[in-house]
């Protein structure tokens, strides 16, 4: 009687240990992230989930391509490091079955320069470095028209390329490179249109350094995407009340001076 209780117990014991492991699997979720602000945010974001039940395996990338590749190939749940257009791009690019489940921050892109301090210095055949991926190099294009550097044809939309400039007065060689780099290749160009990310990454600080910079009103606000078949499940609600708590806001505020701002 006895080894047929301890029997049971074990078989009990077994089958709850199993279910513990089954409700913690669904509970975990891999976030893919850039590094710099969108890792430092996210690491905020786990300790907050973390208090509902909800434990974030954060991923960092280097690049801005294979977050996505990754979340539609399935070794993610969710990313959080682009913004809409890039997505979107992404989405119509390459078929990705991914959407936008919230908002987050926003980034406004700067120029910087080793060599001039205001854009008015910019000799003419001046070299600017612009990231060489659709969205974030047509954003840098609308950056340098807004500022008159240069005129774009009126229907180059937020993907414009070099190609769709159509005037240049200034004779500006557009240097496209991939945008993680742009920083390390301040040296070599007169003047570089950074995303703030990457820039504060390498040790730049925005306000302080960049010779002009976006307004943060614009259609430049990152996301949290996630898989499209994903869309209803309980962790979604979960990782969206993570990141836009009141502790992950005050973070973002303290932390990064006004160079990123909380979009929600």
């Amino acid at each position: 009687m006895q080894r047929r209780f301890i029997l049971k117990l074990a078989a009990a014991l077994g089958a709850a240990s199993l279910f513990a492991t089954v409700a913690y699997a669904e509970d975990t979720i891999k976030v893919g992230v850039t590094g710099g602000p969108h890792a430092q945010i996210m690491e905020v974001v786990k300790t907050v989930a973390a208090k509902n039940g909800l434990n974030i395996k954060i991923v960092e990338f280097s690049d801005y391509v294979q977050p996505n590749a990754a979340l539609a190939g399935g070794d993610l749940d969710a990313n959080s490091y682009q913004h809409d257009p890039y997505l979107q791009a992404q989405v119509k690019d390459r078929g990705y079955k991914l959407i936008r489940v919230a908002d987050t921050v926003t980034y406004p892109m700067g120029i910087y320069s080793k060599k001039v301090k205001t854009l008015a210095e910019l000799q003419p055949g001046a070299k600017i470095a612009v990231p060489n991926d659709p969205t974030n190099g047509g954003r840098a294009l609308l950056l340098l028209q807004k500022l008159g550097l240069l005129k774009l044809r009126a229907d180059a939309g937020l993907k414009a390329t070099p190609l769709d400039i159509v005037d240049n007065p200034k004779k500006l060689k557009i240097v496209e490179l991939d945008a993680a780099q742009i920083p390390r290749s301040l040296s070599d160009v007169d003047a570089a249109v950074i995303n703030t990310n990457f820039a504060m990454e390498a040790g730049l600080k925005p306000k302080q350094d960049a010779i002009a910079i976006e307004d943060p009103k614009g259609p430049y606000v990152n996301i949290i995407a996630i898989r499209e078949a994903d869309r209803n499940k309980p962790w979604v609600a979960k990782l969206v009340a993570a990141y836009h708590s009141p502790e992950v806001k005050q973070f973002i505020d303290s932390k990064f001076g006004g160079a990123v701002i909380a979009a929600w």
